[in-house]
């Protein structure tokens, strides 16, 4: 729910939405009114109805005037994307894994973060760059802010020394997540990093996951030249 919404309303619809998936509210069950849920949450009304509207909108609660508000039945069926584990991903290209971080910097989130994605500027995170590698050379390149807040525990493990790709893959389980794809000109840095050279359009995939405390991590990883992938239904 990046842009507009604030963080109050994100941990309100991802509520929602956990109940939703775990059939505490069931298709065709009409939720509390928002009224009830303001008091739950202690939040605003206003809140409360921006944090509905965000389902609504995805398609999972049907909002009527004076009828209130239920969960859709059989809701649209939407797309859904498994986040891969880049070793496997080599491996099963018959290559040799490794990794290795240039960068790693505890801190405030980036600006980027805040404005776009609602997180509060105090939040504890990490930065951090990193290259998966191929038989030695780059596959790709990830450029990561984690936040230490969203999953207990994270807050002691040194990034520099463990891969985020495959700890968050296997033990930050997300309710949400938003993915984009993009053809994007190298910077020179990604040049330098991943063999290319500036300017030269590559494959980029941005993914933001959010859970019940707000966000996991925002990455953006950007792919070798002539990285190809397929989608399978």
């Amino acid at each position: 729910m990046p842009g507009g919404t604030s963080p109050k309303a994100q941990l309100i619809a991802d509520e929602v939405r956990r109940r939703i998936a775990t059939q505490q509210w069931q298709q065709g069950q009409r939720i509390p009114d928002e009224a009830d849920l303001a008091v739950e949450f202690g939040a605003a009304r206003a809140t409360v109805n921006k944090a509905l509207q965000v389902l609504a909108d995805e398609g999972l609660l049907e909002r009527k005037r004076r009828a209130g508000t239920r969960v859709v039945v059989n809701p649209a069926r939407k797309a859904t994307f498994t986040i891969p584990i880049i070793r496997e991903q080599i491996e099963k290209l018959g290559q040799s894994y490794s990794y290795r971080v240039f960068t790693v910097r505890r801190g405030p989130p980036g600006n980027r973060i805040v404005t776009d994605l609602g997180v509060p500027a105090s939040a504890p995170f990490v930065h951090l760059q990193a290259v998966h590698y191929g038989d030695g050379q780059p596959f790709q390149f990830e450029d990561r802010w984690i936040n230490l807040a969203a999953v207990a525990g994270m807050e002691n493990l040194d990034f520099k020394h463990i891969n985020a790709n495959e700890w968050l893959v296997r033990n930050a389980q997300y309710l949400r997540a938003d993915i984009e794809f993009s053809a994007e000109n190298a910077t020179a840095r990604e040049a330098q990093l991943l063999g290319a050279t500036a300017g030269m359009a590559l494959l980029v995939l941005s993914r933001n996951t959010w859970n019940d405390k707000g966000l996991i991590t925002s990455v953006r990883i950007a792919c070798r030249p002539g990285f190809s992938m397929k989608a399978l239904d």
